[in-house]
């Protein structure tokens, strides 16, 4: 799920293209296949019948869950190496991958009538969020149907938060299996702030479902 973090270039794309191999294992945790298994139902649902646009698709996985649904679906990332595995999914010939920045999706070819960012937004500076919610909402016009996907904070089960900025964004420190390591933005804002990053860059009929680990935010575009 990569873009520019924060709406600035660098760390993140970095730290995905570094973590390309070994990113798929977060959905093996078992205390989250229940949530997990109802998230893929939502989206499988959101996608039905719809021409979506994903934004920071990473590895494709929540790609490969829409892809029998959707009667289009372009995904898109920043980060060739995630591309590359999306890439080796068995994705239909109505799936089209492509590389672009979820800042700027201008460029994407193709009319859409729905849109998914899964586990992006809590990558993003809080102002961020919004600036990137707005220009997708641009991008997709008035009526169209938007889910995002997201962690919840929950001790024991997420990485621990190394440090809070003078922003209140919170920071974790990430190891790669090769030593490295890597400090990445991950804010857990409650449904209350979602909403409203959600109204103030141009949704409406906002609906949130908090699970045990993840939370899901649908809505349409005004």
């Amino acid at each position: 799920m990569t873009g520019r973090q924060g709406g600035e270039p660098g760390g993140l794309a970095a730290y995905y293209a570094a973590r390309t191999g070994e990113y798929d294992r977060i959905y093996l945790k078992p205390e989250r296949q229940a949530d997990l298994a109802t998230l893929r139902e939502v989206v499988s649902r959101f996608a039905a019948g719809r021409h979506v646009l994903e934004v920071a698709c990473g590895t494709g996985y929540w790609t490969e869950v829409m892809a029998p649904a959707a009667s289009s679906l372009t995904a898109t990332d920043l980060v060739p190496d995630v591309l590359a595995l999306a890439r080796g999914r068995a994705l239909p010939p109505h799936v089209r991958l492509l590389e672009a920045d979820a800042f700027d999706l201008t460029d994407v070819p193709g009319r859409f009538d729905a849109a998914l960012a899964g586990f992006w937004c809590s990558h993003l500076t809080r102002e961020a969020m919004q600036t990137f919610l707005a220009g997708l909402h641009g991008r997709l016009g008035t009526g169209a149907r938007v889910l995002l996907l997201d962690n919840r904070y929950v001790p024991g089960s997420s990485t621990p938060i190394a440090r809070t900025d003078a922003d209140g964004n919170t920071w974790q420190r990430r190891r790669l299996d090769d030593g490295r390591e890597f400090e990445i933005l991950k804010n857990h804002p409650s449904p209350a702030e979602v909403e409203r990053r959600i109204v103030e860059a141009g949704g409406a009929s906002v609906r949130i479902v908090e699970l045990e680990y993840y939370w899901h935010a649908a809505y349409e575009t005004r």
